[in-house]
Formats: C-alpha cells, structure tokens, sequence
C-alpha cells in the first residue's frame, strides 16, 4: 500500500531539508572526533543504538504502531537493512582508501538514480524536466566544490571501495522508495528501523571489531550523543517525513547540500578560508532547491 500522494514542497519543506542537510553535515564533523577512539562499526552501532533510544520514549508515548502483515514487517526490514545497516558500514569502508572530495562526488550520484527509480517504481513522483534541472544544478556544485581533480582521482585509489561507495548510494536510494510504500507514522518508523539496526548493528560491530573500547574521551562521548540526537534519531524523523510528503526524487537532493554545508562549518568550527568554488557551489546548489520547488506544468493541470 503506497502512502497518499505527494506535492510540490513549500517553504517549510525546503527548510526542513536544508535542515536535514545541516544535520547529517555535522555529523562528519562528530564522526571526525569519535571514531579514532571507537572504530568505524562499534561508532555505527553506538549512534544508531542511542538514536533508538532517544525516539523510543516519544514512540512509546504516542503509542507504537506495529507493521500488521508480513509484507509490511519484511519491508520495515529490508529498509532499515538498507537504510541504517548497510550504508553506514559501506561508506566507512569506502573512507579508508578514498578521498572525501571522491566520495561526495560518487554519492551525488544518488539523487540521479533517485529521479530514475521514483519515475519507475511509483505512480506519482515522475521524471520531468523541473526535476532533472534541479538534480544537475544539485551535482554541478558537487562538482565546483570539490574541483576537477575529484574526477582525477576516480582514476585511483581502491577500484573496489569506489563500487562499494556506488553501492551506499544505490543502498539510500531503495530504501527512500522503500519508505514510501510503508504505512506507519515517521517517528515510530524510524525508531523500528533504528531497533532493528541496531540489532545487526551491534552483534557486527563485535564480530568485526572485537569488544568495544573504553575509557572514551569527553569530546568522544559528546560526539556519539551527539550523533545519536541529531544526525541518526531527528535527522531520519526529517528524511522519512519529507520522502512521504514531497517524493524520494525531491528529497534526494539533500545529498547535494551535504558537502557544501560541510564546507561552511569548516569555516565556522576550523577556520577554513572561504572560497569562490564554494560560493558558487553554494549558488548552484541552492539554485537546484529553487528549481525543485516550482510546479510542475503536468501537475498544475492535473490539480486544477
């Protein structure tokens, strides 16, 4: 059963999905400071097993709702596989070989393949040439930040960590689409997803990385909480929210605004020089959101 139709976002949308953009920006920052000390699986586990327990209490407050058939639970499953599991562990991977300006750059791909899989597999949120304007504008600031010699750079490195970063990619996008097909309200939704990320979260992490380390930094610890609260537990509330309220292909473009709002928190938290490529980035992105928030000519004639 789809979830009712989606429309064109409005202003508070958009902020919701610059929001989101912020958020899982800041996240690479939080990530930067705990895994040293953690590890990339036990970290993984740890922020999804405390972004768990914070919705936990609003989920139980309002009343968890449970999946009533087994199609609903297998795809409750398969999304958080896809969604929390996979990527997480996939991208880690990736960044031991690769560059950060090479993985934006690969995992721009994704609202590409997001405009191709909405147009396929659902009835409302079609290819058009507003949403394939906004995807391009999205990807070419990608592109003016991290500078010609990210696509040098596809050309080495780890051939296997670049399909692996692809395939973190294509692992977001089906589960966007996934999203769309579950009938349960975000919230609850994403503390079931998290639920059961953790649980194959936390018996990998021991598998791969032995038992978890301890006597933690503060600035670790702040990090981890930190990720819980905010790029895992109210970020996905966001990401499930505007996926059944303006369609996977719109929202996808988030992906773009993550590198350029982790540019300007270099600025603010390091001190990192502002530059012209980041400025126009930041131009090209926000021009690729404007675009994404007209209407489109076939929905206004079927609307009115």
């Amino acid at each position: 059963m789809l979830s009712p139709s989606i429309r064109n976002p409005n202003r508070l949308d958009l902020t919701m999905m610059v929001l989101a953009a912020m958020i899982w920006a800041s996240g690479f920052v939080a990530i930067r400071i705990a895994v040293p000390e953690t590890g990339p699986v036990w970290l993984a586990a740890i922020r999804v097993g405390l972004g768990f327990l914070v919705l936990l209490p609003y989920a139980l407050w309002r009343g968890m709702t449970w999946p009533q058939t087994r199609a609903q639970w297998l795809l409750i499953v398969g999304m958080a596989m896809l969604n929390v599991v996979l990527p997480f562990v996939l991208v880690s991977w990736s960044g031991l070989t690769l560059d950060a300006s090479v993985m934006a750059l690969l995992m721009g791909t994704g609202p590409f393949l997001a405009l191709v899989g909405s147009h396929f597999l659902t009835d409302d949120d079609r290819f058009t040439k507003r949403k394939l304007i906004s995807v391009l504008l999205g990807f070419a600031g990608i592109v003016v930040l991290v500078g010609p010699s990210a696509f040098a750079g596809l050309a080495d490195g780890s051939f296997q960590a670049k399909l692996v970063m692809l395939a973190a990619s294509c692992s977001y996008v089906m589960a966007g689409l996934m999203i769309r097909r579950i009938t349960m309200p975000p919230v609850r939704l994403a503390c079931l997803a998290l639920a059961i990320g953790a649980a194959a979260l936390f018996p990998l992490a021991f598998f791969i990385e032995g038992t978890p380390k301890t006597g933690l930094s503060v600035p670790a610890v702040t990090a981890l909480i930190y990720l819980g609260l905010f790029p895992t537990g109210i970020a996905y509330i966001l990401r499930f929210n505007l996926i059944n309220t303006i369609g996977y292909s719109r929202f996808s473009l988030t992906v773009n605004m993550i590198p350029v709002f982790g540019m300007a928190l270099g600025i603010l938290l390091l001190g990192e020089p502002i530059t012209l490529n980041g400025m126009v980035a930041l131009g090209l992105v926000l021009s690729g959101l404007y675009v994404a928030a007209g209407k489109d000519k076939s929905q206004s004639g079927a609307q009115s």
